[in-house]
């Protein structure tokens, strides 16, 4: 069962990794993301991210069982921030927990591109001079590593 939360606050991920390792001695690798809110070059100031109560969280829960489904895992944590994120700070947070490096590197991945493209997070940038700028839109980039994961199977 994979922990989901959807929170203003901020998160210590090297306290969320050990949440998941506590007691176990069968854990041979625990892959850690972090996403960081870029200042684009002194650009950004910060990025406005709103979400669907509920809906966030049940999503985030979906494809977290999607990836427990492919993969062996030993455990998952997912925590997506929202709110004004300043640049600089900590967005979003994915610990992947599993016997083996490859299915904890592959499953960190998948939920990693999965939350870049289709997560119903929306984020509009405030720039550094004051004004705000549209919602952002997936990049052709982030949908593409999305849709090689429909033509791979872990198992």
């Amino acid at each position: 069962m994979a922990t989901i939360r959807v929170q203003r606050e901020d998160f210590d991920a090297a306290a969320e990794a050990r949440v998941l390792c506590a007691g176990r001695a069968d854990i041979g690798a625990v892959v850690t993301f972090v996403g960081l809110c870029r200042d684009e070059g002194g650009r950004l100031a910060s990025l406005e991210i709103e979400h669907y109560e509920g809906m966030a969280g049940t999503e985030l829960a979906r494809v977290a069982a999607e990836a427990e489904a492919r993969w062996p895992l030993i455990g998952v944590t997912i925590i997506h921030r929202y709110g004004d994120i300043p640049a600089g700070a900590q967005i979003v947070l994915v610990v992947t927990v599993a016997a083996h490096r490859g299915d904890a590197f592959a499953s960190a991945d998948f939920l990693m591109d999965y939350l870049k493209s289709r997560a119903p997070f929306w984020k509009r940038a405030r720039l550094a001079d004051g004004t705000r700028e549209d919602w952002v839109a997936a990049k052709l980039s982030d949908e593409t590593a999305a849709a090689r994961w429909s033509k791979i199977s872990a198992r």
